[in-house]
């Protein structure tokens, strides 16, 4: 099967808040430091460009610098988390490991969610990702 040829598409810019941007920054490094594979790396390091060359304004670069280092810790452990869940999964592995990883990946996302706003609150972003979850205490397991 044949893939059609199409125009090139032109940027699309849409607002998003620091934190966010620093997130994906932060995934981008994270891949362009694990992954070898030329092709794929090529489009990483050309999206990370581009996202670094956003202008930041006046922003404390400071505090930023060590919320986003943070960041980028906590999306490292949830890369780690994430293969070893999945090696689980190849090898049938749905035991007490699996379940700890599993719980692992929402408290990740928790903190993750946490520094994100964080970020924006630092840099007085003027758009805030919320989130809504259930408190993962033990008696919220009931049905």
């Amino acid at each position: 099967m044949s893939v059609p040829q199409v125009s090139p598409l032109q940027d699309i810019l849409v607002p998003i808040s620091v934190g966010e941007l620093m997130d994906k920054l932060t995934i981008l490094e994270i891949k362009s430091e694990r992954i070898n594979n030329p092709s794929q790396l090529k489009n990483i390091v050309h999206e990370l460009e581009a996202l670094r060359a956003v202008p930041l304004g006046d922003i404390d670069c400071t505090m930023l610098d060590k919320l986003k280092a943070e960041l980028k810790r906590v999306n490292a452990r949830l890369w780690d988390v994430e293969d070893a869940i999945r090696d689980c999964d190849a090898r049938g592995d749905f035991g007490g490991s699996f379940i700890e990883l599993a719980r692992a990946v929402y408290r990740l996302n928790d903190e993750r969610a946490r520094l994100k706003k964080a970020i924006n609150l630092a840099s007085g972003s003027r758009l805030f990702e919320e989130k809504s979850y259930k408190s993962f205490q033990r008696e919220n397991c009931e049905p």
